[in-house]
């Protein structure tokens, strides 16, 4: 492992005074009642030392062997050096310390140079003297506890993971929970977790069987919830979690090689379209025939979300739920609506008190959370997320936050853009009847599925009839989609996105944000380098730790200034591998504007015309492989689709320049037919080895999260083993005919100019000087859009369009 590349950011760490520390340090038993009495520092030291290795059933003898095989010096290990040195250095502390933190004598640092290396790792060094009193070991040993390993986590995690906080499990004096630097810590155990099954009733009846649906949720809880303690529920709503229909989802996948239609003309405005928030009648709630405390099933997980896990060991316990039409509950799926929301709500307001669950779903038996403390954060990915921001704009009680990591805020703008239908990066075709279909688990269950076979099948009728593909205008269906519409937050939301997220795009978590400033929450954001991925398996940022500090304030009210800790804007840098920075805000509210006849720009394809046509052989060949139409239509050198597309590169940059925000683009175009779509992508132009696309796994199994618990990979975007000439980072689509929303269809004439807007993704990325920015200008595009193929010329006023760009200088508004 080469340091030059290895950069351990931490952002979790809470800076906590000396007595703090020494009362933190005795609750999690590292000084006893006879250390704490220790004036000599050797001494205590060497208690230290030995205590980080007592895990379970170890003998002191063992102990000293393993202190044994640190080195102080480059003479004398660290045992022999705390029964023949008279002082503890700084040089040797920290010798010791890398060690302890897993960083190799030779290969990650010298002994007689560790401060270089721990300055190069980005690792904290404690501001003690070089010969450390007493005071100044308890604060530097509390501080390297609090250090992140070199597989990622914290020296404390990584040593309760080794059996550390094992060895009390039958110590009924140890605090349960226990908190060290506000964190959470792994002091349960994972061996004697319950796993309980009960049906919350909803209110909803959405398979219209005049009962109201049962949802099954699956409970994973502490065994000392049994001895009365109350725990609070990481959360996760997850429609996949029950089974996916995939084969019959593929068969529903939509076409998308035809011609884009003309749309007739319209003078819609939104309260024509808008979404009726008329709910129908709701069948009576079930009788409750008795009361128990047991659950009657329990089950065996096959899918977790790992970071789930490491809070399972900390004192929290974790529920799943798939919600409507899944398998084992009622109802049909219904693809984003207010039914899907109350799914997850109702989860919720079980756990919060709120509301009845029964044991199974015939005898109606009614069940309580007993014990759940009615404290609740939701996390997850994607749908899991999109589900995490529609229950938290409910305002349901019992919802302290939200962890939304890539979560749809309005489903127009996952399967539609600007008028067009288009494709979440990855799945063209799919639109919202496959994904009710993929997630209808309860397809899966024979007999509950024969008795509302019938209903199912309307309702998917209603998805494919509402979506309406023929015109991808928005309309009352997706209005009721959108969860940004109806919002009483009252929660504190973390929220977490991919800078080259292509399915869940950026203008979610971007409008998702801007909306939420007007709330009176708190708000955090972390945008990260990758597609649609996890981050809590990262080496180059403390995530998990943030999240642990973040859900120990919420859920469990420890003060541990969590507000205050996690940055408002935590960015990873696109160019130089495993670099994050803090910034206030995300988005620079003035852009520079350019003219796209600008002497700076070069027209390579020397045309301001451009044909969306392609001979039928290339076209076949680009719908087989979109990769080798990106790299013709991005590449500056030239290629098969330099009649179709216009390309303008800038000058080489003189300085690095940071596009912070919403990119514009105005164009003064003409169709030749009476249809017509617009694309456009912005490219950093310049060799140079990228990250990339995906996360690499640095270290199989590396990551323990508990005590004989669930292990997990060590991931990092790295750079690629080759360098590329270019990189699109932001792109936008158009249909001509809504120039002015996504609602209302204008008349295109053909040969007529009309100005159109394209909003570009919003995105943070950071374009080196030398590099030259590039702005490509064409009409299908093969990985999102319909893929016509028509007979189409678009004519583009140069001289009379324009490129809004947010740009920061590389220092510019960072903490």
């Amino acid at each position: 492992m080469e340091v030059s590349f290895l950069k351990i950011n931490q952002f979790a760490y809470v800076p906590t005074p000396h007595h703090q520390i020494v009362k933190e340090l005795a609750n999690s038993r590292f000084l006893s009642a006879r250390t704490q009495k220790m004036a000599d520092p050797v001494m205590l030291y060497r208690a230290l030392l030995l205590k980080s290795f007592m895990e379970k059933r170890q003998s002191r003898a063992v102990r000293i062997q393993k202190v044994t095989n640190l080195m102080a010096t480059a003479t004398l290990n660290a045992y022999d050096y705390t029964t023949t040195q008279s002082i503890v250095t700084k040089t040797a502390f920290y010798n010791v310390a890398l060690q302890l933190l897993g960083f190799q004598v030779g290969l990650d640092f010298e002994l007689d140079h560790p401060f270089a290396a721990m300055t190069q790792l980005k690792l904290p060094i404690a501001d003690v003297d070089d010969q450390l009193s007493r005071e100044q070991l308890v604060d530097a040993w509390y501080r390297l506890l609090n250090t992140r390993t070199k597989f990622g986590q914290t020296l404390i995690d990584y040593l309760a993971g080794e059996g550390y906080y094992a060895q009390f499990y039958d110590d009924q004096n140890l605090n349960r929970p226990l908190f060290f630097n506000g964190k959470a810590q792994a002091v349960f155990d994972t061996s004697n977790l319950i796993h309980d099954v009960v049906y919350v009733e909803a209110p909803l009846d959405t398979d219209r069987d005049d009962q109201r649906d049962l949802l099954k949720t699956e409970i994973i809880r502490p065994a000392n919830t049994e001895d009365g303690l109350k725990v609070p529920t990481v959360f996760t709503a997850s429609p996949y979690d029950q089974g996916t229909n995939d084969e019959a989802a593929d068969k529903l996948t939509h076409d998308v090689n035809h011609p884009l239609s003309r749309k007739q003309p319209n003078q819609l405005t939104y309260e024509d379209i808008q979404a009726s928030d008329v709910q129908s009648e709701l069948p009576a709630p079930r009788r409750v025939n008795g009361d128990t405390d047991v659950a009657e099933e329990t089950f065996v997980k096959t899918w977790t979300y790992s970071l789930n896990d490491y809070f399972l060991a900390r004192g929290f316990a974790v529920v799943y739920s798939s919600g409507v039409g899944t398998k084992d509950s009622d109802g049909v799926r219904t693809t984003g609506t207010r039914a899907e929301t109350l799914s997850a709500t109702a989860i919720i307001e079980w756990l919060h008190g709120d509301r009845t669950a029964f044991t199974n779903r015939t005898d109606q038996i009614g069940i309580k959370a007993w014990w759940s403390n009615g404290n609740v954060g939701m996390t997850g990915r994607s749908y899991l997320g999109t589900l995490s921001t529609a229950a938290a704009m409910t305002g349901v009680a019992g919802l302290k936050t939200a962890v939304v990591e890539a979560g749809i805020s309005n489903y127009y703008d996952y399967y539609r853009e600007n008028g067009l239908v288009v494709a979440p990066g990855g799945f063209q075709g799919e639109d919202t009847d496959v994904l009710g279909e993929l997630t209808f688990s309860l397809e899966q269950s024979a007999a509950d599925y024969l008795k509302i076979k019938d209903t199912w099948l309307d309702q998917l009728k209603k998805l494919t009839s509402g979506q309406d593909r023929d015109t991808g205008n928005y309309n009352s269906f997706w209005d009721a989609r959108n969860l940004l519409k109806h919002v009483n937050i009252k929660c504190d939301m973390l929220l977490v996105h991919g800078l080259n997220d292509w399915n869940v795009k950026l203008s979610h978590v971007w409008n998702l944000r801007n909306r939420l400033k007007k709330e009176a929450i708190t708000q955090k954001l972390i945008l990260h380098q990758g597609q649609h991925e996890y981050l809590n398996n990262f080496r180059s940022v403390d995530y998990t730790d943030l999240v642990n500090l973040w859900l120990s304030n919420k859920l469990y009210d420890v003060q541990n200034n969590a507000n205050d800790i996690l940055p408002d804007v935590l960015v990873q840098d696109n160019a130089e591998p495993e670099t994050w920075h803090t910034y206030q805000d995300w988005g620079n509210p003035s852009a520079d504007t350019y003219s796209l006849s600008d002497s700076r720009f070069t027209n390579l394809n020397e045309n301001n015309v451009f044909s969306d046509h392609l001979d039928d052989d290339l076209f076949k060949n680009y719908v087989k492989d979109t990769a080798k139409w990106r790299r013709a239509l991005f590449t500056k050198s030239h290629t098969k689709m330099d009649k179709h597309a216009i390309q303008l590169i800038s000058e080489p940059l003189k300085k690095d320049l940071i596009v912070d925000g919403q990119a514009k683009l105005t164009l003064t175009a003409a169709s030749s037919e009476n249809v017509g779509l617009l694309s456009a992508a912005l490219v950093d132009y310049g060799k140079a080895k990228r990250l990339t696309a995906v996360p690499q796994v640095l270290a199989a199994q590396k990551i323990i999260t508990g005590y004989n618990w669930r292990k997990d990979n060590l991931r990092e975007f790295t750079f690629e083993k080759k360098a590329s000439t270019y990189k699109k980072f932001t792109d936008a689509h158009m249909n001509m005919q809504n120039r002015q929303n996504s609602y209302r269809v204008d008349d295109l004439k053909p040969g007529q100019y009309y100005t159109v807007e394209l909003a570009f993704q919003p995105t943070f990325w950071r374009l080196l000087a030398g590099h030259q920015l590039g702005i490509i200008i064409y009409a299908t595009d093969m990985d999102y859009t319909i893929r016509g193929n028509q007979d189409i010329t678009y004519t583009v006023a140069l001289d009379e369009s324009k490129l809004e760009i947010p740009f920061l200088s590389s220092d510019a508004n960072a903490k």
